[in-house]
């Protein structure tokens, strides 16, 4: 900028003008270029120095300065014509504002080239120019208020440059006004305090609205709302102020109204007018101009006598229209009451509250009349007076006493009803109603009150029969009230203590009592116990225990004993499973009442089977006694003959009785098979010349009890030609045919008792299902899956023995092959599930 400036200086000539002229001349065309409104006044300086010079000279001078200056007014004018545009305030940013190339008629091809700009130092400038069109744009919003603060006018201008050649252009935008804002108040609310003694026609000035906008747009005109005590007045005051009076036109009575609100609006010019309210609190002063007023024409109230110190009896209330102190209410007895009723009596000079201070009696004073006096605290008093009168009010203040005399503290559970227990006298000191009383009991007890024929005489009786098994002691509360309004009374409390009887008989835990016992049992510890309990009290609870003889003449005491005291029951021998199965007997439990009551119990006692009988060979069994034997058969026999077949039995019966056979040392393996569950002994093969003509065969036979126990059976099996097995046959045979008929005669005897003993059996059975109460089962019972055939019997006879084998029943062809094992015999699992137990079996 300083480079343009220096080179315009320097390109300026005036010839024949001295230095003082020549800058002359150069500072008013600097003025011109940068500010025309200098140009006048640069002139009118100009001309004045011209008339002070002298001399042909110096004019000629001074005239081409003047030619000079006139040159650069004429082109002043041509380059820097005004142009005048308004806009209205508010308006869109983007909008047009006018074609300034248009309207100075400068091409629009040219603008760019020649940078056509507006010159100005605002950062953020109201206005900008298109220098491909020259059409002027707002380009932020016009606010004319900002800009132009409260003026009438507001015009802003603003300088286009063109270069080459420079053309200055001067625009001015005038800004027309818009009702854009409306009055404002300095506050949202006006409080003025009066006090209600102030006289109509009192001034009060307020604060007057402001409005930003100008002209018919600023605040025009005030309303205040409706009301019956002020009205408003406004006065102008210079250019477009005006200001507000509230006038008061009628008294005011802070006890009819405290505070009045008004509501001032101030209105502008525009169409639509645009408006603000503010409101107006008056807040009424008090004087005091009201006397205390009682809230009741009249005072009564009653008072029972022997009321405490420090009750209530009345609350007296004045009310002052007034406020502040002049509202504040002394209340004080007035000064004609008797010094006797200022002590029985207080009175709070704050509250009014009434309270009693000495003994009120009905006998002395049936009534009391007082005067209350109630006082403002305002500067000068005012005051008003209240009679009060108090009833007093006879009460029935005497409890009945109750008097015990004559008393038992315990009655048997058996005592009849209407047994007496106590006696009681009650008294009351009171007449009339008031001395009336009735005694009752409060719970729910076998016990009531009777009336006696004397006054005020009752007994205390059973009116239900006791049970000390139910309960043992009462607590009785005796309550004796009278008749009066209100009713008072009094209680009194005695324990009935209900003493036993031995009217229960022992019961057992249990009936009947089943127990097992395994064979074999230990003579230390007891086998078993009952236990019997009694629900009466002390010597009538005490039981002891003994065993009857039996009805049948067996005494169980002979093989039991039972604790008198416990109840516990001992063996005195071992049970055998084998001799004794099951038996019965009866425990009686007698307490030790007078007289005694008792009760009895059947014991049902099954015995277990232990595994305590080895296997017993009954065939093969030589002369001896040893379980050996020799068998001849012919050569010739085809695989599948039988041989023999091993018998044996077990006295245990279950699993423990379930025999199981296996070979145990044989010469040839591929020769000879054995059925494990039968015993029979059967060729594999038919016999080869190269066999031997004499084999051993040793026979296990095991039972299947936890810990199995077994014996062992010699078979010597001799291979003979067949000749010779036929007549070893026929001696064979006729011993067999003689031992066979000895079998089935004592095989029929056997079948008999046998039955008779079963027929026995179903009807004992019979009998103690009907006569027990609960049913029980064993836990050694059969599986219910069972399908009986587990087991089979067979009878045999050797020599002058018979013996009945128990086992399992035979499936066919079950015979033991040998294999890899040789005469090891797998037994199953009796603990498996019962499907494989169906299947083994």
């Amino acid at each position: 900028m300083s480079k343009g400036l220096e080179h315009e200086t320097s390109s300026v000539q005036f010839p024949g003008l001295s230095w003082r002229w020549s800058a002359v001349c150069i500072g008013i065309r600097l003025i011109v270029i940068f500010d025309h409104t200098i140009i006048y006044p640069g002139i009118i300086l100009f001309f004045l120095y011209i008339m002070e010079q002298s001399g042909r000279q110096a004019w000629i001078e001074r005239w081409r300065c003047v030619a000079y200056m006139v040159a650069l007014v004429t082109l002043w004018n041509e380059a820097s014509a005004q142009i005048r545009y308004s806009i209205s305030e508010e308006v869109k940013e983007g909008s047009v504002v006018g074609n300034i190339a248009k309207d100075l008629g400068i091409d629009k091809a040219t603008l760019k080239d020649r940078e056509y700009r507006i010159v100005g130092s605002s950062t953020e400038p109201l206005f900008r120019l298109n220098k491909d069109d020259g059409i002027l744009y707002v380009s932020r919003k016009v606010d004319r208020e900002e800009i132009c603060e409260r003026s009438n006018t507001c015009i802003i201008n603003i300088k286009t440059v063109l270069e080459n050649p420079l053309e200055i252009h001067y625009v001015a935008i005038e800004v027309m006004d818009i009702n854009d804002h409306s009055p404002v108040f300095p506050e949202k609310e006006k409080r003025l305090e009066i006090f209600e003694s102030t006289l109509p026609g009192a001034r009060f000035q307020l604060q007057p609205a402001r409005d930003p906008d100008g002209g018919q747009f600023t605040v025009q005109q005030y309303k205040l709302s409706h009301n019956d005590h002020f009205r408003l007045e406004v006065k102008e005051r210079g250019e477009d102020r005006k200001m507000p009076f509230l006038i008061l036109q009628k008294q005011l009575d802070r006890e009819a109204m405290g505070e009045h609100k008004l509501l001032l609006t101030a209105i502008d010019g525009g169409k639509p007018a645009m408006s603000e309210t503010i409101e107006i609190v008056i807040v009424v002063l008090d004087v005091n101009d009201n006397s205390p007023v009682f809230t009741k024409d009249v005072y009564s109230t009653i008072l029972n006598e022997n009321a405490n110190p420090g009750t209530l009896v009345i609350q007296v209330n004045a009310t002052d229209l007034d406020e502040g102190a002049n509202s504040e209410i002394v209340y004080t007895f007035g000064k004609e009451v008797d010094i006797h009723l200022q002590k029985l009596f207080h009175i709070d000079p704050r509250t009014g509250e009434i309270k009693v201070t000495g003994i009120i009696d009905f006998e002395e004073n049936k009534s009391y009349e007082i005067d209350i006096h109630a006082s403002d605290m305002g500067t000068v008093p005012l005051s008003t007076d209240k009679t009060l009168i108090i009833k007093v009010i006879d009460l029935n203040d005497n409890p009945p006493e109750i008097e015990i005399t004559s008393f038992s503290k315990s009655v048997p559970e058996d005592s009849r009803i209407g047994t007496t227990v106590a006696l009681i006298s009650v008294n009351d000191l009171d007449s009339g109603a008031n001395g009336k009383v009735s005694c009752f009991i409060r719970e729910d007890v076998p016990f009531a009150t009777s009336p006696s024929l004397q006054d005020n005489m009752y007994a205390i009786v059973t009116k239900s029969q006791l049970n000390r098994e139910k309960k043992s002691s009462y607590e009785l509360t005796i309550v004796a009230k009278d008749t009066g309004e209100p009713s008072l009374s009094s209680e009194k409390t005695i324990s009935v203590v209900v003493s036993d009887v031995n009217d229960n008989r022992p019961q057992f835990s249990l009936s009947p009592y089943t127990f097992y016992i395994t064979e074999n049992n230990d003579l230390i510890a007891p086998v078993f116990s009952v236990r019997a309990s009694d629900l009466d009290d002390s010597a009538n609870a005490h039981i002891s225990y003994h065993i009857p003889r039996d009805s049948s003449g067996e005494n169980v005491a002979l093989f039991l004993n039972i604790n008198s005291e416990t109840g516990d029951i001992l063996a005195l021998k071992s049970f055998d499973f084998e001799t004794l199965k099951t038996f019965q007997f009866q425990v009686i439990a007698t307490d030790s009442g007078t007289p005694s009551l008792s009760s009895n119990v059947t014991v049902n006692v099954f015995i277990l089977d232990q595994n305590d009988n080895a296997p017993v060979i009954l065939y093969p069994v030589s002369s001896n006694g040893s379980a050996e034997g020799v068998e001849e058969i012919p050569r010739n026999v085809n695989a599948g003959h039988l041989v023999t077949k091993v018998r044996a039995y077990d006295a245990d019966i279950g699993y423990n009785g379930w025999l199981l056979f296996s070979l145990q040392e044989v010469t040839d393996h591929s020769l000879f098979g054995l059925d494990r569950y039968t015993g029979q002994i059967r060729t594999l093969r038919s016999f080869t010349e190269t066999d031997e003509a004499e084999h051993k065969l040793v026979i296990l036979v095991k039972d299947n009890g936890n810990v199995s126990l077994s014996a062992t059976a010699t078979v010597v099996v001799k291979v003979v030609e067949p000749k010779e097995a036929f007549a070893a046959s026929d001696v064979k045979s006729a011993t067999k045919n003689e031992e066979e008929n000895n079998v089935t005669f004592y095989l029929m005897i056997t079948l008999g008792s046998v039955s008779t003993l079963f027929l026995i059996s179903i009807i004992v059975l019979i009998a103690m299902q009907c006569s027990k109460t609960t049913d029980y089962t064993s836990k050694y019972l059969q599986e219910t899956n069972y399908d009986g055939t587990l087991c089979h019997s067979i009878q045999y006879r050797s020599g002058d023995k018979r013996y009945m084998l128990v086992g399992p029943r035979m499936s066919i062809g079950s015979t033991i092959v040998p294999g890899s094992h040789a005469n090891t015999l797998v037994l199953p699992d009796r603990r498996g599930t019962s499907g494989e137990r169906s299947e083994q079996m």
